[in-house]
C-alpha cells in the first residue's frame, strides 16, 4: 500500500506531533511539529524536517548545527494523529546542546536535570 501523508490525523493547525528516537538507543530525543509536506519532504529526503510553528517555515534538523537527523523509519500511531521518526542522530539532538530535550526529571515536586550539555 503507497504512503499519502493526507491520510493523517493534522490538527487544526494543520500539524501533527513527531516524537524523534534514536535507532541505535532506543533513546527519546524530542518532539516537533510537521505539516503534510514537511513529511513529504522527509520521506523523499530521508533528512528530518519540521514545520517551525515560530517562525512560520521548514527547517531540517542539523542544517546550520551539523546535528542532523537521518530517517531510518516513520511510524505513525493507530490513530494517525502522531508520528515517531526512528533517526541516526549526528550529535545533540536539543538545541541547548544536549543529548536529548528531555533532561529535566520532576520528582517529588522538584525539577532535577539529568544530564549536562556535550
Amino acid at each position: 500500500m503507497i504512503f499519502n501523508p493526507a491520510t493523517l490525523a493534522f490538527n487544526e493547525s494543520g500539524l501533527i506531533p513527531v516524537i524523534a528516537q534514536s535507532e541505535a538507543t532506543g533513546e527519546v530525543l524530542m518532539m516537533a511539529w510537521m505539516n503534510e509536506e514537511a513529511v513529504q519532504r522527509t520521506i523523499d529526503t530521508r533528512k528530518v524536517t519540521y514545520w517551525s510553528r515560530s517562525r512560520q517555515s521548514f527547517w531540517v534538523k542539523g542544517e546550520t548545527s551539523g546535528n542532523v537527523q537521518q530517517l531510518i523509519d516513520l511510524r505513525m500511531d493507530c490513530d494517525k494523529d502522531c508520528l515517531l521518526a526512528l533517526v541516526k542522530q549526528t550529535g545533540p539532538a536539543c538545541h541547548t546542546n544536549r543529548r536529548s530535550c528531555f533532561y529535566t526529571s520532576v520528582s517529588e515536586g522538584s525539577e532535577i536535570e539529568l544530564m549536562s550539555p556535550e
